[in-house]
């Protein structure tokens, strides 16, 4: 990767203007053209090293409901059950893991009553329970890389403040939200092309996005890196049963260290899953995550009575929120 595309990934993950000519201010910022940033940007998509280049939405913060949920899927019969809740649309990732639940999946939906039909609809299609596990406090949640001159990857805390809030999404703002939710046209006036889809001027289509992404409903717009293919091979999604008195300070404490992207307080289902608080750990391998994972565990002490971590074997899907035309 050349210092270019290592500088516009480390610094364009996020604030990518809401201007009618946004690719010429930050290539201006890299010392190229906008003619080569959008050469760059698509680029790096085919290459796989970004997922996506856009704006990333907060289904719960646009009304709508999230949730994570889990299977526990019969090895023989694994990859039919994943290619029926891939196919769903409410289904933004799905990953197997290794645990007796193996597979994990995050439902978006509209409504709360849309979330609970999608896993009632899961579990009549594939004959299984879902365990839902809804997030009841967020600690922490962002993942921001940086890529040093020998493009080794690391993990550092989201610049700014965690948005959150929200507002009711009117019928404009919903058409704004299913054209961009893929990305954003990699032409020099983006806006304009989805200003004229959604049927509005390009100024209230830019005053929209701004307001959205005021209220957390955009949680920023930028580049999403592929942490994989950049080199964080191992995923972890460690697990902890704390004690409840102690939650919320512990909890906090766990979000603000600097290698957990993802730190969230979500219910136990005893007996099977006595775990309370979730925190996602990556490295460049296991060991590198177990590692991780010990120094949670020497924050919590004795306040944690039991843990686990579970890790990603596979991507079996990964899209983001998709709103449903």
């Amino acid at each position: 990767m050349n210092e270019t595309q290592r500088q516009f990934i480390n610094q364009w993950q996020g604030n990518f203007p809401l201007t009618e000519q946004p690719f010429t201010t930050v290539a201006a910022e890299l010392g190229i053209t906008d003619e080569e940033l959008i050469s760059l940007i698509r680029e790096l998509l085919e290459q796989g090293f970004l997922s996506r280049f856009g704006p990333l939405y907060d289904a719960s913060s646009m009304g709508g409901s999230i949730t994570l949920a889990a299977l526990s899927v019969p090895e023989d019969n694994y990859e039919a059950v994943a290619k029926m809740v891939n196919a769903m649309p409410e289904v933004a990732h799905n990953y197997q893991r290794e645990h007796r639940l193996n597979m994990w999946f995050v439902i978006a939906t509209e409504t709360a009553d849309l979330l609970h039909a999608t896993i009632d609809r899961i579990e009549q299609e594939v004959n299984l329970p879902v365990y839902n596990f809804p997030k009841l406090q967020t600690f922490y949640l962002g993942l921001w890389l940086r890529l040093d001159e020998d493009d080794k990857v690391s993990t550092v805390p989201v610049p700014g403040p965690l948005k959150q809030g929200g507002m009711i999404i009117d019928e404009l703002d919903r058409k704004i939200v299913q054209t961009t939710q893929a990305g954003l046209p990699l032409q020099t006036e983006p806006y304009s092309k989805i200003a004229t889809d959604c049927g509005c001027d390009t100024q209230t289509l830019i005053e929209r996005m701004q307001r959205m992404l005021d209220c957390g409903v955009i949680r920023r717009i930028g580049a999403v890196p592929n942490h994989y293919r950049l080199g964080l091979h191992a995923n972890g999604m460690s697990v902890w049963d704390v004690k409840d008195e102690r939650l919320l300070e512990l909890g906090s404490r766990v979000g603000r260290l600097e290698f957990v992207s993802h730190c969230y307080e979500r219910p136990r289902h005893l007996p099977l899953w006595p775990y309370n608080l979730f925190a996602m750990v990556h490295g460049h391998d296991r060991d590198e995550v177990m590692q991780k994972q010990a120094q949670i565990a020497a924050l919590l002490g004795s306040d944690c009575r039991q843990h686990d971590l579970l890790f990603s074997t596979r991507i079996l899907k990964k899209t983001g929120l998709r709103l449903v035309a």
